[in-house]
């Protein structure tokens, strides 16, 4: 379901001010299934969820973190940055 990881300077400034991961989802996901993915795979507790179709036709997906969950810590440990 998860495609891949943004890293991108929005992506970064969301994570480092808004708690927010940017990833790209297969289209047919939910935001259900998103939330449930990532909390599941990278054991965080999600808040939020926002999707859009990017020109390119592809689903990325805005992850909002809980309190006490940090984006930037996410990535590092993933190796994503």
């Amino acid at each position: 379901m998860i495609k891949r990881f943004v890293i991108t300077e929005k992506a970064l400034r969301l994570a480092e001010r808004e708690n927010k991961i940017t990833i790209i989802v297969e289209r047919t996901a939910t935001k259900k299934q998103i939330a449930d993915e990532v909390q599941r795979l990278y054991n965080v507790k999600v808040e939020k969820v926002n999707t859009l179709i990017t020109p390119r036709g592809e689903k990325k997906a805005y992850v909002k973190l809980a309190e006490g969950y940090s984006a930037m810590d996410l990535l590092t440990k993933l190796g994503v940055l």
